[in-house]
């Protein structure tokens, strides 16, 4: 195998993927990706805008050089000027890794490691099952036994390697889950026997099926006694996953991680299942991959859990993943252990970014580091501009309140997967805007940007605060609340939206009462004399006037007498003299019905 210094670059494929994209006139055909300016696709094409304005100027519209052109005028141009033309998808800093294909000889590609993400639903076992592979004890280091961020890990079974990818169970963690099927060559699908398919498990399927990624089902719990094979059989084929038993293509295998039950059969399975999907590498290639994970260490910076899908990775490659970039300063195991190397399909945790990157975003290493840096720098810049436009749109859009909230969690993903969580929790008239969501200890910059922006931070998974930083949140008023479990933000946010809600109103029926005298006074008007047959009247109270089974009258009590002496409430049993508001055509008999406006209850 090459070394570092022989490896194959991948400048040139992401400077080709660039250029493939740009605005331009070749051989007569034009290239574009959207909307030009008049001034834009004259220089484009090399003619003044004049021509272009004339053109239009004879259809009768007017422009001038800074009228923007759509698609369909841009055709008619070019169709004017004699010019093919071609609408090409738009590739930019923003998604060059995302549609980079490395094109590759058959010749340098070998066999790698497969990546299988573990899935399903909470407590069916999931970390359990790789608990029992790697024969670590990783389930008892979880708040809740729920696991809170992706793990990656290798095996060896027998002479080969298979990395595994653990991604958590609770309901909230939906988008990492989503990452984790992203970078995956098989799926695992957990189901316990006892209790078969459920919400995550479906969701689970729809994951893998949105990456075309085959599944393994592996059946857990069969030591329990309540335990109905068949039916989850019929459940799972209800999701398009039949089993090789009824004629599927979907390999399922019964056992128990607890009990170590059949574990050896579902390593085989996987190793069956890997050599069918021919994984193949090149291991002379600056390497490719995806974060898996990334959060901010006191002592070592920014540190990313990596997967390399493609070439090997060393110690002092210049890597860039999305707007972040760094020189690798320490490549390690996941055991934690130093590596000389990373090879395709291996996870490592890497040192040297400078800003934590987002789980689920590509890498590439890249053996010009100016060029490095100003794909990450133009990346950075478009992500800044989409974020100062999302907010402009909330500015705008006042017709509902936000509750502005910052998210400081353990590592990058748990921070994105609880905004993602929180941002969703809104009713009429409020809505949870989450304003920043990074990995790492909450900053003074943190306070600032909470008291500038009126937010409250919510810390996941961090043990505690900076006295300093603690100081700094009180004299502003800052609510820093700590949390391990992220269903209790969810819950304390859903109660919190509650209580700021405006109070809607409803009436309710408080008593009923009947017309039994009539008395005149000139400067009042009708006073109808009542006994209170139910409930109570108070006064100004609603009121509605039914006779003889319908309402003639709906108002509010003026006033309201026991014995010439006013009271505020009436209840059954009494007599009692009362004057509808602008009503004076009440009679002996009619039936009075009293309402009072109360807080709709929304449970």
């Amino acid at each position: 195998m090459a070394e570092k210094k022989e490896r194959q670059s991948n400048l040139e494929q992401i400077k080709k993927h660039l250029s493939s994209s740009e605005t331009k006139l070749v051989d007569g055909v034009f290239n574009f990706h959207g909307p030009l300016t008049v001034s834009e696709f004259a220089s484009k094409v090399k003619k003044t805008p004049a021509i272009v304005l004339t053109y239009f100027f004879k259809k009768g519209i007017v422009k001038t050089i800074n009228t923007s052109l759509n698609e369909n005028e841009i055709a008619e141009l070019c169709l004017e000027l004699g010019y093919d033309f071609v609408k090409q998808e738009n590739v930019d800093s923003s998604n060059v890794f995302e549609n980079l294909k490395i094109e590759e000889k058959d010749e340098d590609l070998v066999k790698r490691a497969p990546i299988i993400t573990i899935m399903g639903h909470v407590d069916h076992g999931k970390t359990t099952l790789i608990d029992q592979i790697r024969k670590t004890n990783v389930l008892q280091s979880e708040f809740g036994g729920i696991t809170q961020h992706t793990g990656a890990y290798q095996i060896k079974y027998g002479d080969e390697r298979i990395t595994l990818l653990d991604t958590p169970g609770h309901e909230a963690f939906t988008e990492m889950r989503a990452r984790g099927a992203k970078v995956t060559d098989i799926v695992i699908l957990v189901v316990a026997a006892d209790d078969g398919v459920k919400p995550q498990t479906i969701e689970a399927i729809d994951h893998a099926k949105a990456a075309k990624v085959p599944l393994i089902v592996f059946v857990n719990k069969m030591d329990k006694p309540d335990i109905d094979i068949e039916r989850v059989k019929a459940q799972l084929s209800e999701h398009d996953v039949v089993c090789e038993e009824w004629g599927g293509e979907v390999p399922f295998v019964y056992g128990s991680a607890i009990k170590n039950q059949n574990i050896d059969k579902l390593l085989e399975t996987i190793s069956l299942q890997a050599d069918l999907l021919n994984l193949r590498a090149n291991l002379n290639r600056d390497p490719i991959g995806t974060i898996i994970e990334s959060k901010v260490d006191k002592g070592r910076g920014v540190v990313a859990t990596v997967i390399v899908e493609n070439g090997t990775m060393y110690e002092r490659d210049f890597i860039v993943a999305g707007a972040q970039y760094g020189k690798i300063k320490t490549l390690n195991s996941t055991d934690g252990l130093p590596l000389q190397k990373a090879l395709p399909g291996m996870p490592a945790i890497v040192t040297g970014l400078n800003k934590a990157p987002r789980s689920g975003e590509r890498f590439i290493v890249l053996n010009d580091e100016k060029f490095a840096k100003k794909l990450a720098e133009d990346r950075a810049f478009q992500d800044k501009q989409k974020e100062l436009n999302a907010k402009n749109v909330n500015i705008i859009s006042e017709q509902t309140k936000t509750i502005n909230v910052i998210i400081k969690g353990d590592v990058q993903g748990t921070a994105e997967a609880v905004k993602n969580t929180v941002s969703k929790i809104k009713n009429d008239e409020l809505s949870v805007q989450v304003i920043r969501a990074t990995a790492g200890e909450v900053s003074k910059a943190d306070v600032m940007l909470a008291t500038a922006s009126n937010a409250r931070i919510y810390t996941f998974n961090i043990p505690s605060i900076n006295s300093e930083v603690k100081k700094l949140a009180e004299q502003e008023n800052i609510k820093i609340i700590q949390h391990n479990i992220i269903y209790k933000i969810v819950d304390e946010l859903r109660s919190l939206i509650k209580s700021l809600k405006e109070p809607v109103y409803v009436e309710k029926l408080i008593g009923e009462a009947n017309v039994i005298q009539l008395f005149y006074y000139s400067k009042v008007g009708t006073i109808a004399g009542c006994m209170q047959n139910e409930g109570q009247v108070k006064e100004n109270c609603k009121v509605e006037v039914w006779r003889k089974n319908k309402l003639i009258h709906k108002g509010v009590i003026e006033s309201l007498k026991r014995e010439k002496n006013d009271v505020k409430v009436v209840e059954k049993g009494f007599d009692f003299g009362t004057h509808i508001k602008d009503f004076d055509k009440i009679e002996i008999d009619d039936e009075l019905k009293f309402y009072e406006d109360v807080i709709q209850d929304d449970e």
